[in-house]
């Protein structure tokens, strides 16, 4: 389906997709993370080092990771469930006070003391009349598995909400919660319920058995299958063997300004281009967090009963959305509604 495609009954058909996204049930499973902005006004070289000096004159906590992805499917109009663990901290306080201004139901995200809230501190300067530039990013994560007690009640939770989902989404971002058990208590039930599943995972994607569409990048594809994608034979040859060492249905491998691509069972392979926005604005200001919004944008359509060939090409409109907004950021319907029509 390509843009120049968009006929009067296929929009129309899209249209409707987005629609019924709203209301729709989802649990994300996954690593949360507190994104942090600093921002601040160089000033002058510090004297004590060939450094910049900033005044700070901004800071931010965005949901990242796990709540990332959840924050797209609200943003989307789907109620949302989160399962997984932060710290006792200030970075945690401040995450969840972001997840619940967004009306994310939290019962199943507990307060693990034993470790810090998964933290990416970003350090931008510029001032609000010029391009602000990314300095250095600070990272406070603990990777080790999330342990007992934490991880039997996420079990319980996820066991008891399964049965009312009409999704449920893997945010796996190597920090801990995603784990042999984890899987094994999940994906069997949801599998033998019927449910959507959608896997975006910076690991080993053969973990996930039977999914119903794993969404890596290209890197990450690569690190699974242990190959280089240089051309669209291997390209190709990738999405084949990841479709079959995970026996998942689809596999949407996002590549960047190379745009992305659909491997799904019995169907020849469907390369999407970059969608294109007619905007005077068009330029890509940050990359970060436009993952969770494919997975998220992927996962609704198709509880909404698009097909998978649908499903990308709105993923493809809402990645072309968020890569213009600074952090982490998500898309309402009526915003992806009025990209169609670009």
């Amino acid at each position: 389906m390509m843009q120049e495609e968009l006929g009067t009954s296929r929009l129309a058909r899209l249209r409707a997709l987005i629609s019924a996204f709203a209301g729709k049930r989802v649990l994300v499973i996954g690593d949360m993370v507190a994104d942090e902005y600093l921002i601040g006004r160089p000033t002058r070289i510090a004297r004590e080092a060939p450094v910049l000096i900033l005044e700070l004159s901004e800071e931010r906590t965005i949901p990242g990771g796990a709540t990332n992805v959840a924050v797209n499917a609200r943003a989307l109009g789907a109620e949302v469930f989160l399962a997984g663990v932060v710290g006792d901290d200030a970075p945690g306080a401040r995450l969840r006070q972001a997840i619940r201004d967004w009306g994310i139901h939290q019962e199943g995200l507990l307060t693990d003391q034993r470790r810090p809230t998964s933290t990416k501190t970003r350090i931008l300067a510029g001032s609000p009349q010029v391009v602000r530039q990314h300095i250095v990013r600070l990272d406070r994560v603990d990777t080790s598995e999330v342990t007992e007690p934490c991880k039997s009640q996420i079990i319980a939770y996820i066991q008891h909400m399964l049965p009312s989902m009409d999704a449920v989404m893997v945010a796996d971002y190597e920090n801990g919660v995603i784990s042999p058990d984890i899987i094994a208590a999940c994906l069997p039930l949801a599998r033998e319920l019927g449910k959507i599943i959608v896997v975006d995972s910076h690991g080993s994607l053969f973990r996930f058995q039977g999914v119903t569409a794993l969404t890596p990048n290209q890197p990450e594809a690569e690190a699974t299958l242990g190959m280089t994608i240089h051309d669209e034979e291997e390209l190709n040859e990738a999405g084949r063997r990841l479709l079959e060492g995970s026996q998942a249905r689809g596999v949407l491998i996002t590549r960047g300004s190379e745009g992305m691509s659909l491997f799904e069972v019995g169907r020849e392979p469907l390369h999407l281009p970059v969608y294109r926005l007619n905007r005077h604005s068009s330029e890509v200001v940050d990359t970060n967090g436009a993952g969770d919004t494919v997975a998220a944008t992927f996962a609704l359509a198709l509880t909404a009963g698009a097909t998978m060939a649908e499903a990308a090409f709105l993923s493809n409109v809402a990645a072309a959305l968020v890569v213009r907004r600074l952090g982490c950021a998500s898309n309402t319907p009526e915003e992806l509604m009025d990209a169609l029509h670009e």
